[in-house]
C-alpha cells in the first residue's frame, strides 16, 4: 500500500471531480491525504468526510479564488489577490505540507493545478506529479483558435509553469479534445476527460427535456431565454426554488444531476472542461456559456463547436434566437458524436500514469472501463 498526498485547486467542481473519479479507484488499495480548498472541500465531503473511509483523510486548506464584481469575473482583483496570496501565505503553507511530508513519508504526491504541494515535494525530493486540465495552456497546440484567445493562453503557460516549475515531474492533461502536442512537450501524456464510475456505468439515452448547470451569479436574461425556449428545461446551480412555467429548479444533487445528464435532450451551461466532457460522453450536444472574461471556458467552447458537438456565446451576449436555433439543430449534433460517445473516458490512462509514478514495489491496478 502506498501512500499518496493529493491537492487540488478548489474554484468549481470541475478539479474535484477529477480527483473524486481516480480515488474512487485508488482508495481500494492505497492511503490517501486530500488537501482540498473551497467549492473542491465542499464537493468532496460528501464522499470522504468524517472519516468514511480509513484510508482516506480529507482536509481543507487555504486556495486561490476568482473575485467577481457585478456578478462578472473580475480578472484584476482575481490576479491580485493571487498575487497577495502566493506573496503572504503560500511560503507559510509550503513550509507546513514540507513538514507533514518528512513526518509521513507518502510515496507520491499528485496536483491539480495547486501550487502548495508541488512546491514542497519538490523541495523534499518527493516524487510528484500534475494531473489537470491547464496542461493544455501550455503544451497543447491551439493554432485553430481565435488570436485573442491564443495570447491568453500564452499568457497563461507561464502561470502554469509558476504553479509547477520547470524541474523534472509528470504531467497529464486531461481534456475533452486533444491537438497536437507543442515541440518540446511530447513527454505530456493526453487524457480525456476522468469519469466517475457513476458517470461510466449509467447508460444513456434521450428525453424531452434540456438540463441546464448555471452559476450562482448568472444573470436574469439567461433565465429568461430558457423561459421563452419552449422546452421543458431543469436547472441546477441556482437552488431550490419555485418553478417559472417550464422551467424547475433543483438543489445540487449529484447522483440526479447524473441521471438527468444522461436522459437530456441537450446540455445548456457553462464551459467547464469536466462537464463538457461528461456530456460529450453521454453523446449530449451542448450549448455553451462562458464568461465575457473567463477565457479558459472561452477555449474550450472554441473546441467544443470545432468538433460539431454544439455551440456557445458568451453568457452576456446571449439571445434567445441563438438558443432557439441550437435547438432546431440538436439531431444534426447527436449525430455528430456518435463516433464519441462512450470513449472519452480518462481515468484509466491516468491510472496507468500513477502506476508509472509510482515506485515500482507500489503498483496500482488499473481498471477496465465498463
Amino acid at each position: 500500500m502506498a501512500k499518496i498526498f493529493y491537492s487540488m485547486a478548489g474554484e468549481g467542481r470541475g478539479h474535484a471531480v477529477r480527483v473524486l473519479s481516480l480515488v474512487e479507484h485508488l482508495r481500494h488499495e492505497h492511503e490517501l491525504v486530500l488537501f482540498a480548498p473551497g467549492d473542491a472541500y465542499e464537493f468532496l465531503v460528501k464522499s470522504y468526510g468524517a472519516g468514511q473511509f480509513e484510508n482516506v483523510r480529507l482536509e481543507r486548506v487555504a486556495g486561490l479564488k476568482f473575485r467577481y464584481t457585478g456578478g462578472k469575473l473580475d480578472l484584476f482583483k482575481s490576479t491580485a489577490a493571487a498575487t497577495a496570496f502566493a506573496c503572504r501565505r503560500l511560503p507559510a503553507l509550503v513550509d507546513v505540507l514540507r513538514r507533514r511530508i518528512d513526518a509521513e513519508q507518502p510515496d507520491l504526491a499528485i496536483s491539480d493545478f495547486e501550487p502548495t504541494l508541488p512546491r514542497a515535494a519538490r523541495s523534499t525530493g518527493l516524487p510528484w506529479m500534475a494531473i489537470d486540465h491547464q496542461h493544455v495552456l501550455l503544451a497543447y497546440s491551439l493554432r485553430s483558435l481565435p488570436f485573442l484567445l491564443r495570447r491568453y493562453a500564452w499568457w497563461m503557460s507561464w502561470v502554469v509553469r509558476w504553479y509547477y516549475g520547470w524541474d523534472d515531474y509528470t504531467p497529464v492533461a486531461s481534456s475533452f479534445y486533444t491537438p497536437p502536442l507543442k515541440r518540446g512537450f511530447e513527454h505530456v501524456r493526453q487524457v480525456g476527460p476522468m469519469l466517475r464510475a457513476e458517470i461510466v456505468s449509467t447508460l444513456p439515452h434521450t428525453e424531452e427535456f434540456l438540463l441546464s448547470y448555471l452559476r450562482s451569479n448568472t444573470p436574469p436574461q439567461i433565465i429568461d431565454a430558457l423561459a421563452q425556449c419552449g422546452w421543458p428545461v431543469r436547472v441546477y446551480g441556482l437552488g431550490d426554488r419555485p418553478a417559472v412555467g417550464r422551467l424547475s429548479f433543483h438543489a445540487i444533487d449529484e447522483h440526479r444531476f447524473v441521471k438527468d445528464l444522461s436522459a437530456c435532450a441537450g446540455l445548456f451551461s457553462a464551459a467547464g472542461n469536466q462537464l463538457l466532457g461528461e456530456a460529450l460522453y453521454f453523446g449530449k450536444p451542448v450549448f455553451a456559456i462562458p464568461e465575457n472574461m473567463h477565457h479558459e471556458q472561452q477555449i474550450n467552447a472554441h473546441f467544443l463547436q470545432q468538433m460539431g458537438a454544439g455551440e456557445w456565446t458568451t453568457v452576456e451576449s446571449l439571445k434567445s434566437d441563438r438558443l432557439n436555433g441550437f435547438l432546431s439543430r440538436l439531431d444534426e449534433y447527436r449525430n455528430n458524436l456518435t463516433n464519441l460517445a462512450g470513449i472519452m473516458n480518462g481515468t484509466p490512462d491516468a491510472l496507468l500514469a500513477i502506476n508509472e509514478a509510482l515506485r515500482p514495489s507500489q503498483p496500482v491496478s488499473v481498471p477496465i472501463p465498463a
